[in-house]
């Protein structure tokens, strides 16, 4: 969907077991984490190629390992962030 925005937000929000989470199930399937040295462990990191029809390709960031496969938005953020959080480390 075009002119969409995405607001992503890192916060340290305590203990997890904690928290009572009710995420949107229309857009939420489920919740899970992943610690930050999981994702700094580069085989745990990946890419993800894209072709098109016409020859366009494009290529986008993969996290593995885990519960489930991080891609997508959330990957293109999960990168984006630990840039910011691990600068020379990631």
């Amino acid at each position: 969907q075009q002119g969409m925005t995405v607001a992503p937000v890192v916060a340290n929000l305590g203990p997890l077991e904690a928290l009572t989470l009710a995420p949107n199930p229309d857009e939420v399937e489920e919740v899970f984490t992943l610690p930050l040295a999981h994702l700094l462990r580069e085989e745990n990191q990946g890419y993800t190629h894209f072709r098109t029809a016409n020859g366009y390709g494009y290529t986008l960031p993969v996290f593995l390992n885990g519960p489930h496969k991080v891609w997508g938005l959330t990957a293109i953020v999960t990168e984006l962030t630990l840039e910011l959080l691990v600068p020379g480390r990631y």
